[in-house]
């Protein structure tokens, strides 16, 4: 399988994948390109960063609900009722904004969410941290770090024991050795990590597939909340809601997915190889439909399926979609 993007009839580029399709048991159902590419999860990690709240107790302490957990989880818009949410979470453990190690950046809406001290009249971006699409997960971060009397100094960085906590969790659920995990910086400063695409998606599997309190607990708040793990015009957010209770999605940067269907218990890992976030997503509906997600995603939610290729005047003059298949071990 592969993404094209077609000028007219012209092939015009190509986007390759690397993708693999695992259940519980590690067992790799489905696969293109490399299943054993050590990939960068960025943000779709997250659902794993956000385990140790509960198994840990901290959201119990603290009455996490399941909008913060949806929130500590997500990659979200900015939306103003995105970080209402993470600003009374955040006041409610005892910090403030200040204590966020997230950098601000322009949100991924164009809403005006929270507009920095700083920020131009003429800017309608907020520069808050706040306002960082990873905001929820750092508040995470620091609510485990208050539960353990840990630091919040620091929380963010490898060595720390916020980190150290997240990595026992990662690897339990991928199952490699944690001193075999790869861990780099993100782009919010936190720990992310590096793993082959068929541990990752052994790891989505286990996540959907347990029977303990904690994952399912993660489980229900992304697919009950949707809107609030990423957002409006946001692929994480119509494909939860477009099937509620059957698909569980979260995107990382740089042309990463994870997903997983819940009821099959298959977790899916696939990694674009040039970044391209557009090819991601229509990877993603391709592989969604050819592992038998009915009704077919390519109709539900047919945007995100085939995006057009636009000239300067808004004319559609091509397509981007994917082509091939996937490779079914026989």
């Amino acid at each position: 399988m592969r993404i094209i993007s077609l000028r007219g009839t012209l092939l015009e580029s190509t986007n390759a994948l690397s993708l693999a399709v695992s259940d519980s048991a590690g067992r790799v159902t489905a696969s293109c390109g490399d299943p054993e590419r050590v990939t960068v999860l960025r943000s779709a990690a997250k659902p794993f960063q956000a385990l140790p709240l509960l198994v840990d107790g901290a959201a119990e302490r603290f009455g996490v609900s399941d909008e913060e957990l949806a929130l500590a989880c997500a990659s979200h818009n900015s939306e103003r009722s995105q970080v209402a949410i993470v600003a009374g979470w955040l006041a409610r453990i005892g910090c403030n904004e200040s204590d966020l190690a997230c950098g601000p950046h322009p949100p991924l809406s164009t809403e005006l969410a929270v507009p920095g001290p700083e920020t131009p009249a003429p800017d309608p971006a907020p520069r808050s941290p706040l306002a960082s699409n990873c905001s929820g997960k750092h508040t995470g971060m620091l609510a485990l770090a208050r539960h353990h009397g840990w630091p919040t100094a620091g929380y963010n960085a490898a060595g720390h024991p916020v980190q150290d906590r997240i990595l026992e969790v990662m690897s339990e659920y991928a199952d490699v050795d944690p001193d075999a995990i790869g861990q780099a910086v993100d782009g919010c400063t936190a720990v992310t990590f590096g793993l082959p695409l068929r541990n990752m998606a052994l790891s989505f599997a286990r996540l959907v597939s347990s029977g303990v309190p904690a994952p399912r607990r993660v489980v229900h708040a992304m697919v009950s909340r949707p809107d609030l793990v990423a957002g409006h015009g946001r692929l994480c957010t119509d494909l939860m809601a477009a099937y509620p209770g059957l698909v569980l999605a979260k995107v990382g940067a740089d042309g990463v997915y994870g997903a997983a269907l819940i009821e099959q218990g298959l977790g899916i890992a696939l990694k674009v190889e040039d970044g391209n976030w557009r090819a991601c997503n229509v990877a993603l509906i391709a592989v969604l439909e050819q592992l038998g997600l009915t009704p077919p995603p390519s109709q539900t939610l047919s945007r995100y399926a085939t995006v057009p290729v636009r000239n300067t005047r808004g004319q559609d003059v091509g397509v981007m979609r994917a082509e091939g298949d996937l490779g079914f071990p026989g």
